[in-house]
């Protein structure tokens, strides 16, 4: 009895579709839409699912398409939802499946219904398709509903926001954010950041404005708790094996009409494996607040849900929310910790953390107090590690969240009092204990030489060596291989700036015999190359003046490469610089000469040890404390807006564009 495509492909001819797509108006107090709404099926889990399904009624949607201006049916249909989900409330606490049921099946429609005519036409276009007026009878209406868009936007918070999540409501909880997400999806079909828009009015305007921060506390809570999908059958009706009764005898038919394709192990009636691990509403709940956050300001008004993420507070927190901010409220940040920690695996979670730490003060200054803060960095710094298999986005975000990290000294500090036993994704070499410091500098220190060989990404760079730069002053008890990897680093730096070097000279010299030949841009090569070696010097030379008695194994490492700097001393972008490094290499080598030759590991750091205590440091000139502050760029919508609805297009739940509709973005980006 196994339905497939073949049965999928009947759907067009279905009476109850050709029904509500036909010439006729269909008044919202007709029994059709009893028969049409009562189905039994899994929501479609994946987006190939949905697919098949796009794909066999785009002949429907393209009638109604056509004639609902002239026939009222998709408004017909929304009333028929909005006149049902007065009831939902009761209908949750007393159990009652049926009315939940055909109240969700309703909106399951309506969403299908609004992504084919969100992705064919206007918003102006689409605010017609509301405003039917029926020229006779009892049912219509007209310039009273005007705002039948409005309505259902407000209806749609209202129902993730008042109704409890039971397993009888999972799905149209779920259903209803992906419908937001679908409203707010004509965003996908313009190259250019959308600023003006009658869907963002609606929701930063008017009826929906006071749900602003129960909305964004729900969703958040929605992502914090991960709710499983409740098991098949929990929350819809199944045939009797008796034969008898589904529906409770109304339009007990149907089931073997419209959509039987549904409960025959068709469509959607097996979750994907990845669903069955993770939670569609936490997924999907998170998508949509990535996008709420996201929206652009208004003219008039700044983004309300954007207010409301960057100034919510702990349920700890007693003091007094300030007047000019009407979207703060609290949440319980333990909670919301742990999950940031355990979701990190995907963009949006690590993407919804670059922006509480960024924007939010009250979530920045809580987790820099966590004293299991190697439960947060951990992740990130996994991300890091495994940059070829990331996309670019996933990789920038990572390096933002530890640069923002690393603005504050008591994480630079505490990050090195934190010792960890064997990181088994640790690959390069058996690490059985390290502190967390000191991984961290060997991660970003990968990410550097990755880049170099690979993506060779200025942006990446600058900010890898901010972090480290943030960090040097409170250098404490580097691992021995953390140390060699820094100056590994100098060595393949300088190894670097000499290959382009002699390129630009040879290139000088053939240039010389030809007048025709151009001479080829090494010097802007050169110029890049040199600022990272002077970051880099900086680097070194802060961990030396502000903890050199700290750090024996750098020194050893120093004074293992010391021919290394031997070039920089006379350099004039460097020999300042190399000043101090220059003394402490001079000051440390003139002592194990004295102590003689054919000295083990141990003895040499003893020396260095004890010679940290002597060195006159006095003699070691000052220089401005290494801080970089991560600051967005102007207009950071550019960047965030189509990111963020990349992720809603590889990731959301059940959700399928046609790749061929999107403008927004290259199928390659992100």
């Amino acid at each position: 009895m196994g339905a497939n495509s073949s049965s999928i492909s009947e759907l067009p001819e279905n009476e109850y579709l050709q029904k509500l797509s036909g010439s006729e108006p269909i008044s919202e107090n007709d029994p059709f839409w009893n028969q049409l709404l009562s189905f039994s099926f899994t929501t479609p889990t994946n987006s190939a699912d949905l697919k098949l399904l796009e794909e066999a009624t785009i002949s429907v949607c393209k009638s109604l398409v056509e004639k609902n201006p002239r026939t009222g049916n998709l408004g017909s249909l929304i009333k028929v939802f909005l006149s049902r989900t007065k009831e939902l409330k009761i209908s949750a606490e007393c159990q009652n499946h049926l009315f939940i049921w055909q109240a969700h099946n309703a909106l399951f429609i309506i969403c299908c219904l609004l992504k084919v005519f969100i992705s064919r036409m206007s918003e102006e276009e689409l605010q017609l398709h509301f405003t039917y007026e029926e020229k006779a009878g009892p049912s219509s209406y007209g310039a009273e509903c005007e705002d039948l868009i409005e309505e259902l936007l407000c209806c749609l918070i209202q129902l993730i926001v008042e109704i409890p999540l039971l397993d009888i409501t999972y799905s149209i909880s779920l259903e209803a954010v992906t419908t937001l997400i679908v409203f707010l999806s004509c965003q996908l079909f313009h190259k250019e950041i959308l600023r003006e828009s009658i869907i963002h009015r609606y929701l930063m305007h008017g009826r929906c404005l006071p749900y602003t921060s129960r909305l964004v506390k729900t969703l958040l809570y929605n992502f914090i708790r991960q709710e499983r999908s409740p098991p098949p059958g929990a929350h819809v009706f199944q045939q009797q094996t008796d034969g008898g009764g589904l529906l409770y005898g109304i339009a007990s038919g149907v089931a073997t009409g419209l959509w039987t394709v549904f409960t025959l192990g068709g469509v959607g009636s097996k979750a994907s494996a990845q669903l069955e691990q993770c939670s569609p509403l936490a997924s999907q709940s998170l998508l949509l607040l990535l996008v709420l956050a996201n929206l652009t300001d208004a003219p008039d008004t700044p983004n309300p849900y954007r207010q409301a993420i960057m100034s919510f507070k702990n349920t700890q927190d007693n003091t007094a929310f300030s007047s000019s901010n009407p979207h703060a409220f609290q949440i319980n940040f333990n909670s919301l910790y742990t999950a940031l920690c355990e979701q990190q695996k995907s963009d949006q979670a690590t993407l919804l953390l670059y922006m509480l730490l960024h924007q939010n003060s009250n979530v920045r200054t809580y987790v820099l107090a966590r004293t299991d803060i190697e439960n947060l960095v951990l992740p990130i710094l996994e991300i890091l590690y495994h940059v070829e298999e990331r996309n670019s986005h996933h990789v920038y975000m990572a390096l933002i969240i530890l640069l923002i990290l690393t603005e504050d000294d008591g994480f630079n500090r505490s990050i090195h009092e934190v010792v960890l036993k064997n990181i088994t994704w640790y690959a390069e070499r058996v690490l059985t204990e390290i502190s967390l410091g000191s991984l961290l500098i060997l991660v970003v220190i990968r990410t550097i030489q990755y880049n170099m060989t690979r993506t060779r990404d200025k942006y990446l760079h600058t900010n890898c060596l901010a972090a480290l730069a943030n960090m040097s002053a409170q250098f404490r008890s580097l691992h021995q291989y953390a140390a060699q990897r820094i100056i590994s680093l100098f060595s393949l730096l300088s190894k670097k700036h000499n290959k382009v070097l002699e390129q630009a000279t040879q290139s000088l010299r053939g240039s010389l015999g030809s007048n025709d030949s151009p001479l080829p841009d090494y010097a802007q090569d050169l110029n890049v190359i040199e600022e990272v070696i002077r970051m880099m010097l900086e680097i070194i030379n802060s961990c030396l003046t502000n903890s050199l008695h700290h750090n024996p194994n750098l020194v050893y490492a120093l004074l293992y490469k010391r021919d290394l700097f031997e070039q920089f001393r006379t350099h004039p972008s460097f020999q300042d610089i190399m000043q101090n490094i220059d003394l402490v290499i001079s000051f440390f080598s003139s002592r194990l000469e004295q102590a003689g030759a054919e000295l083990s590991v141990e003895r040499v750091l003893e020396i260095i040890k004890q010679g940290a205590v002597a060195l006159p440091k006095d003699r070691l000139r000052k220089f401005p404390e290494l801080k970089f502050k991560y600051v967005e760029e102007e207009q950071p919508e550019e960047f965030f807006i189509p990111y963020v609805w990349s992720l809603v297009y590889s990731s959301a739940v059940a959700l399928y564009w046609n790749p061929r509709d999107i403008q927004l973005f290259t199928m390659d980006s992100g």
